[in-house]
């Protein structure tokens, strides 16, 4: 249901690696299984480039793992039918990630919107308010905890882009992550 391709280029004289992953549109449970398995390994897989450079590897495979699993589980979750493609790399201690999938025009307006609140304000300070609003109200919805966290907790840099593929169809939607590990 995927397909992998890894490959290590010189940038700078230090040795990049990247990923890039294809998972296939399938059933729900699958694609939730994919998530766990797919940031697992990913995880694994640049903690132990990571290790050689000095970083701790369990912090990294940690920060990695939840930083994929938190953008896929988002692109399954509100996901139009439609391979999700994940791409990531490793260039010194930064790690960034792309995740590429579709989503209908109306979870696209919706999430447009999510990320203009999330992003107006310091990430931490909406966490917080985020995490009293859900304690105080069980009903409350917790829209965008994952994001805020990776933003406050992580120090993940974050950027999205919507492209409409057609005037009545799907959007691709693109999220973008960078994290630093040290």
């Amino acid at each position: 249901m995927h397909d992998s391709i890894g490959n290590t280029e010189l940038h700078n004289g230090a040795a990049a690696i990247a990923n890039r992953l294809r998972l296939a549109d399938g059933p729900i449970d699958l694609a939730w299984h994919h998530c766990s398995t797919t940031s697992e390994f990913l995880g694994e897989f640049f903690a132990l480039r990571c290790k050689a450079s000095g970083a701790d590897y369990n912090e990294a495979r940690h920060s990695i793992g939840y930083l994929v699993n938190e953008l896929l589980e988002n692109a399954v979750k509100f996901r139009a039918p439609g391979d999700i493609v994940i791409e990531s790399s490793l260039e010194g201690a930064r790690f960034e990630l792309k995740v590429t999938n579709l989503v209908d025009a109306e979870t696209a307006a919706r999430f447009g919107a999510l990320l203009v609140e999330l992003t107006a304000r310091d990430p931490g300070d909406l966490l917080i308010e985020r995490i009293e609003a859900n304690a105080a109200d069980a009903g409350s919805s917790g829209s965008g905890l994952g994001l805020l966290t990776l933003m406050s907790d992580y120090g993940a840099r974050l950027g999205w882009t919507f492209h409409r593929i057609a005037e009545a169809g799907p959007v691709r939607l693109t999220t973008f992550a960078a994290l630093d590990i040290a």
